[in-house]
């Protein structure tokens, strides 16, 4: 009696945290207006599109453990994607092109965003097929020069022909239409004044949660134990009769797939896409906040992009007024000072929480 009694109180708990949660999201967007405007309305959409790409990546890293260090690039394989066939800048290059398409060329995005998940997966099984071979340290290497060259790529595909407009990027980019209601601008709903900023925080939102639909259905299947293995020991896997190849390149696939969703919300939430945003750097940050989230656990990598995504504007846009306040000048630039902390940050929590900050618990040998 008393166990079931225990049992009740503890779903109890948990379902009413998952309500307090829920509402807590809902609220989420109206709640940063209140406390400092659309600016930070547009910081959160910024970190649900950090957290898909940390999803994505987790396959690859988490789930498979490999060390994937050019993830960024099928983001820009989405962007692009996105870019050239949503904007006019395809027919402007290729005038041919303007009698097909007499109103211009808008691709409508529930078409984007299936076509770019494909492409970005074809793209990462084209990554994955070469490196099979290849663990640890020169995967790394290999992934990495491939992020480069798709940048690379971008930047310089503006002659002879003028493809990607090069370092100037791409801009006029439409922007998402759901039955007629565009994300731009502002709308007036109950009285109230709703900016389009708003339907794009709730967009990703659901975005995430199919994507976590995934994950978890997939780690919890044949599919995830298999990956499972191969991360643990890949030649333990392959003695057991696992397809380690099919299995590396099905990871590589899905993972680059939810690389190529994003992108394509990123293009149309900017309306403008340059090579700068794909850099190496941007590879490293979502590989940090997988690993300081906790590699493979679902809920600590969702953590571990809020915390490098969001936090570190927090700390930028108050490290003025704090040294204001404490020594009457500002001493340190806000951006030197908002690195300096997010560097010692990765450096103490890799020290004390090796497993990062939410790990996956393992019991009896499963998760």
């Amino acid at each position: 009696m008393t166990v079931i009694t225990s049992e009740r109180l503890t779903k109890g708990r948990i379902n009413s945290g998952l309500v307090l949660l829920i509402v807590a999201l809902l609220l989420a967007p109206w709640l940063a207006t209140a406390a400092g405007g659309n600016y930070w309305v547009r910081v959160i959409d910024f970190t649900l599109l950090y957290i898909m790409l940390a999803l994505g990546l987790n396959i690859v890293v988490g789930f498979t453990g490999l060390l994937d260090m050019g993830f960024i690039a099928f983001y820009a394989v989405g962007a692009y994607l996105a870019a050239l066939l949503a904007s006019p800048h395809l027919l402007e290059a290729f005038p041919a092109l303007q009698s097909l398409f007499s109103t211009g060329l808008h691709t409508p995005y529930w078409l984007l965003v299936p076509l770019a998940a494909f492409i970005a997966g074809i793209c990462g099984i084209l990554l994955g097929a070469p490196t099979l071979g290849l663990r640890g340290d020169y995967l790394a290497i290999v992934t990495l020069g491939f992020g480069e060259i798709i940048r690379i790529l971008m930047r310089n595909l503006d002659r002879p022909i003028n493809i990607t407009n090069g370092a100037k990027g791409i801009s006029g980019i439409d922007t998402l239409s759901v039955f007629g209601l565009k994300f731009s601008g502002i709308y007036h709903l109950l009285g109230y004044k709703v900016p389009a900023l708003f339907f794009w925080y709730y967009l990703f939102a659901l975005i995430i949660v199919a994507i976590i639909f995934v994950c978890l259905r997939l780690q919890h299947s044949r599919v995830g134990r298999a990956w499972h293995a191969i991360r643990e020991d890949e030649d333990v896997a392959r003695a057991m009769g696992i397809n380690v190849r099919n299995y590396k390149l099905l990871a590589f696939a899905l993972g680059a797939s939810f690389g190529g969703v994003a992108g394509v919300m990123f293009a149309s939430f900017q309306g403008f896409v340059s090579p700068e945003s794909f850099t190496l750097q941007e590879s490293i940050v979502v590989l940090a906040m997988v690993v300081l989230g906790g590699i493979g656990h679902v809920p600590g990598v969702i953590l571990g992009a809020i915390l490098l995504s969001a936090l570190p504007e927090i700390l930028r846009s108050q490290a003025t007024p704090l040294q204001e306040a404490l020594f009457g000048t500002v001493i340190v630039d806000p951006e030197i000072l908002r690195q300096l902390f997010y560097g010692l940050a990765l450096v103490l929590v890799m020290l004390f929480r090796p497993g990062g900050l939410w790990p996956a618990r393992h019991v009896g040998g499963k998760e």
